[in-house]
Formats: C-alpha cells, sequence, structure tokens
C-alpha cells in the first residue's frame, strides 16, 4: 500500500506540547522542521543536511518540505522571530 504525502507526513512531522517549543518537529526527535528549512534556505543541500543530522532519511526531508509547504506562514513566522 502506497502512502500518500500527507498521510507520510502525518507519521513524520509531529507536534508535541513541551517539545520543541511546541513546534512541528521530525518524528521522536527535537528536530525543528524551522531548523531543517531555515538550513536550507542558507544553501544547505539534502545531502549535506542528512549528513549533519544521521538520524534523517530522505523520506524525513521529505515530509518536511511537503510540510513547509502546507504550512509555509507558520514556518516562515518562527523563522522571523527567531532572527529578530
Amino acid at each position: 500500500m502506497e502512502l500518500s504525502e500527507t498521510s507520510l507526513q502525518g507519521q513524520i512531522i509531529q507536534k508535541t506540547s513541551g517539545v520543541c517549543g511546541g513546534h512541528a518537529r521530525v518524528r521522536n526527535t527535537r528536530i525543528p522542521v524551522w531548523t531543517l528549512v531555515s538550513l536550507r534556505q542558507q544553501g544547505a543541500t539534502e545531502q549535506e543536511l542528512l549528513h549533519n543530522y544521521p538520524n534523517l532519511t530522505l523520506d524525513d526531508l521529505t515530509a518536511v518540505w511537503g510540510y513547509y509547504f502546507h504550512h509555509k506562514s507558520e514556518i516562515d513566522n518562527i523563522i522571523a522571530s527567531i532572527d529578530e
């Protein structure tokens, strides 16, 4: 059975009160979606991200980019507040 992009995101992207400030993060890690998006915006490649975060998979990154696509303003606002 093939998982849709939305269901893949639902299994990989999590929000838990008290973990990473309640922000979206990658499954059972403390790696926030906004961190990966910010690094990508600064020029990091997927290969660099996978090297620097060895517990992540390509499916994780695919879910992160999909989450960002559907929740762009949420993630952009977090990045802007961190940059201030």
